[in-house]
């Protein structure tokens, strides 16, 4: 098992949608911690092109992820909220793009994850069949599955995953819940954690709201093998975060979820659009393709308020610094929040 060799226990998670480059994700490895690279919303060939220069870069053991397909949703499900977000592209000079639903490529992206012989292959908003995960064990990959709830890791576990990601509600980024519905009852990462570690009897890698070492370390102690960090990484300068969302990062404004840009729950710093788009319904990727060029636009004119500004609720320790930098950062302290939880425990002991 990968985690088992790994010399930092620290992941760099795929942060689908721009920041994902094989530069970070090379910085990272070569640091000694794990990196994925993201397939969420590229093409095949861009995938390909991205393992490809990846491993001009490094020999490492890497991760892909991959989006399990949302279900169809009847258009009249959103047809008032494309209405309701007409102005906004009009205002920025586009037109809203078509609400279809896909499924990202999944079986080509599985296709090629095989043909890659991909070392850890992580699944999001759901989890792969058995026989799925048996073709990606033959080929010899892991098989890691973000999960959010309990129910959700009885499902992946019975199902073959070899490594169970715990998301908690301090995310940044959507949540990776296999079905996103108002009704869910969300956790906490620390709560998650002592949840599932009672619960199945597999590895955690603990993600949501962790900036420093002495977090990792917390997680460690409380049944996590590694630390899985997104925002931390946003600012560093391999990333591909976008000029709009590194300026807002260096701010103190809040996060919470919303649906407004993609139709699924997702957490990213407030802005306009979010708050006045507040009633946004489930509808993933139809309304995630109809925001696409707006987005877009308010990235290009460097307007924040029509940009998805994923973060987490930890987002103001991200520093600018090279990704090597902050693993070493975070490596050292995490050994001495260790050290000082080391020579607290001793303070307890009896005699």
């Amino acid at each position: 098992m990968f985690l088992d060799r790994l010399r930092i226990p620290i992941v760099q998670a795929p942060l689908a949608g721009g920041p994902s480059t094989p530069e970070l994700t090379a910085a990272v490895l070569e640091a000694g911690a794990f990196g994925f690279l993201a397939a969420g919303y590229k093409s095949v060939e861009d995938v390909a092109v991205d393992i490809a220069a990846l491993r001009r870069l490094t020999d490492a053991p890497y991760g892909l992820n991959i989006f399990v397909p949302d279900a169809e949703v009847d258009p009249d499900v959103f047809a008032d909220y494309l209405t309701e977000i007409a102005a906004e592209a009009y205002r920025h000079g586009v037109t809203l793009g078509k609400p279809r639903h896909d499924d990202d490529s999944f079986a080509a992206k599985l296709d090629l994850a095989v043909a890659e012989r991909v070392p850890v292959v992580s699944f999001t908003f759901g989890c792969p069949d058995a026989a799925t995960i048996e073709r990606l064990h033959r080929a010899g990959s892991e098989v890691w599955v973000t999960v959010t709830d309990p129910l959700e890791a009885d499902d992946a576990g019975t199902g073959g995953a070899d490594v169970l990601i715990a998301q908690g509600i301090e995310a940044g980024g959507h949540r990776g819940s296999f079905v996103d519905r108002d009704d869910r009852e969300d956790y906490g990462l620390l709560a998650l954690l002592q949840l599932l570690t009672a619960r199945v009897d597999l590895p955690l890698v603990a993600t949501g709201g962790i900036g420093t070492g002495a977090a990792v370390a917390a997680v460690l102690a409380a049944g996590a093998r590694a630390a899985q960090l997104g925002t931390a990484f946003l600012r560093c300068p391999e990333a591909g975060t976008s000029v709009a969302h590194r300026e807002v990062l260096m701010g103190s404004g809040r996060t919470r979820l919303t649906r407004a840009f993609t139709g699924r729950s997702a957490r990213g710093i407030e802005n306009r659009f979010m708050t006045e788009h507040s009633t946004a319904p489930v509808a993933y990727p139809q309304i995630h393709h109809a925001t696409a060029a707006l987005r877009r636009a308010g990235r290009v004119a460097g307007d924040p308020d029509v940009v998805n500004l994923w973060a987490g609720q930890a987002y103001p320790l991200a520093h600018d610094r090279p990704a090597a930098d902050l693993v070493a950062t975070l490596s050292h302290e995490l050994a001495g929040a260790l050290t000082t939880a080391a020579r607290l425990a001793g303070d307890l002991a009896p005699g």
